[in-house]
């Protein structure tokens, strides 16, 4: 049951597409807008009066703060909106955390109550405009949706370089890269229930019409992009680590490599044809690319260690493999960044700035080195294959919330006053 209406991206809405989208670490395809709805229409004559108001209440707080702040939190050019959008978000995600156990209020027990009332959302990577549907877990799916979107948001806002307090180049606190490991789990728990908890609720009919926002491909490549994210931050401390050895930050890129692949081999043929969706497409490469760099590098770096000729023209083969690797990443990030909406890369830090100096280097040195100890013929050409490790990284288990306690309260309440009703007619 339910019903839905898509529409066309021509039609004049409130579409939230802003002409630049400053300086970008953690890429957020665009925030998904709630429209107002009326719940007292649709559920007046079926709900208590004080539970249709907060229904009302709760959702026209996240309609008003989404729609006034949205532009704020997708443009980070300044970096002193940084504190305000992160205040914000925080307000939004409570705002929402708040609306999502009384909505489930309508879902309950497969009540018919879900499909009474009509939900609008404006879309962001979809080429209708908007999109309606008569079915509450739609809302709900939505809901987890912007919730994980405000999580890669606050990411983004702690992985941008700030300027130290001793005047040297600006750079990322490593407060702030672990509290980010923690919010991409968490973005990643959002994403994997609405994949695994939510979208089974939906009609066949209405999951293939779903906006390309909420596809099921959309929405596992956004929790593993936020796995990849996580583990990129985690190879950039075992590289400042004295501890971690190769075999560490080697496995640690590859895993990045599989989150990345993946996250594109979702993505891959879906139709994301507007700005913000060629752009999500352009980011799911660069990152791509730009994993396979580090661990080509890595896996380079192993195989010199070796002591025969098979293993360091494998090295040699490798090291190769992954300058050319990063030389195409920064054409591709600079494709994404050119792709509208516009944006930059904040100040190079982390795995890449230690990479962006150590791979043109040590590729040089190890393959000049040992050029010179074997004839060409023992270099291999072809780049040895990439070892092949499980993603050690999980989303949280995020579950839904248990229904509200007011929804027994209130339809207790209203059965006995409609008892009294009928005994004072007797």
């Amino acid at each position: 049951m339910g019903c839905i209406v898509s529409t066309p991206k021509d039609s004049g809405g409130n579409r939230r597409k802003p002409g630049n989208i400053g300086a970008v670490s953690v890429y957020v395809p665009g925030l998904r807008i709630p429209k107002p709805v009326d719940f007292s229409q649709s559920l007046g004559d079926q709900l208590p009066k004080t539970l249709v108001e907060r229904l009302n209440a709760l959702r026209t707080r996240i309609v008003v703060m989404a729609g006034q702040e949205a532009p704020t939190i997708t443009r980070t050019r300044r970096r002193s909106a940084t504190q305000h959008g992160g205040s914000t978000l925080a307000d939004l995600h409570q705002a929402l955390e708040d609306y999502l156990p009384v909505l489930l209020g309508l879902v309950k027990d497969g009540s018919h109550l879900q499909y009474k009332v009509q939900f609008v959302w404006v879309n962001q990577e979809d080429e209708a405009e908007e999109t309606t549907m008569y079915n509450a877990w739609y809302e709900v799916l939505s809901v987890l949706h912007l919730m994980a979107m405000l999580s890669l948001s606050q990411a983004n806002l702690l992985l941008l370089p700030m300027t130290s307090t001793d005047g040297y180049q600006p750079k990322v606190s490593e407060g702030n890269r672990r509290a980010s490991i923690d919010i991409f789990l968490k973005a990643a728990g959002y994403l994997d229930c609405a994949v695994r908890q939510v979208l089974l609720q939906l009609p066949a009919e209405l999951r293939r019409n779903l906006p390309v926002d909420l596809a099921e491909g959309v929405l596992r490549a956004l929790c593993l992009q936020a796995l990849g994210q996580g583990v990129d931050i985690q190879l950039g401390i075992a590289i400042e680590s004295t501890k971690a050895t190769l075999a560490v930050k080697r496995r640690l890129a590859c895993e990045m490599v599989k989150s990345w692949q993946q996250a594109q081999d979702n993505i891959m043929n879906l139709p994301l044809a507007n700005g913000w969706g060629e752009k999500h497409h352009l980011f799911v490469k660069w990152k791509y690319v730009e994993a396979k760099a580090a661990a080509y590098y890595y896996h380079g770096l192993i195989m010199d260690e070796g002591n025969t000729e098979k293993s360091h023209g494998m090295a040699v083969a490798a090291l190769q493999a992954a300058d050319e690797y990063f030389k195409e990443s920064k054409n591709a990030c600079e494709a994404f960044n050119a792709a509208h909406p516009f944006s930059r890369n904040p100040t190079l830090w982390g795995t890449m700035k230690y990479l962006s100096e150590k791979i043109p280097k040590d590729t040089s040195s190890k393959v000049r080195i040992n050029r010179d100890l074997y004839s060409h013929e023992k270099i291999m050409e072809t780049a040895p294959t990439l070892p092949d490790f499980a993603l050690a990284l999980k989303p949280d288990e995020y579950q839904l919330p248990t229904v509200d306690p007011s929804w027994s309260e209130n339809i207790n309440q209203g059965q006995n006053d409609w008892n009294q009703v009928e005994r004072d007619k007797r």
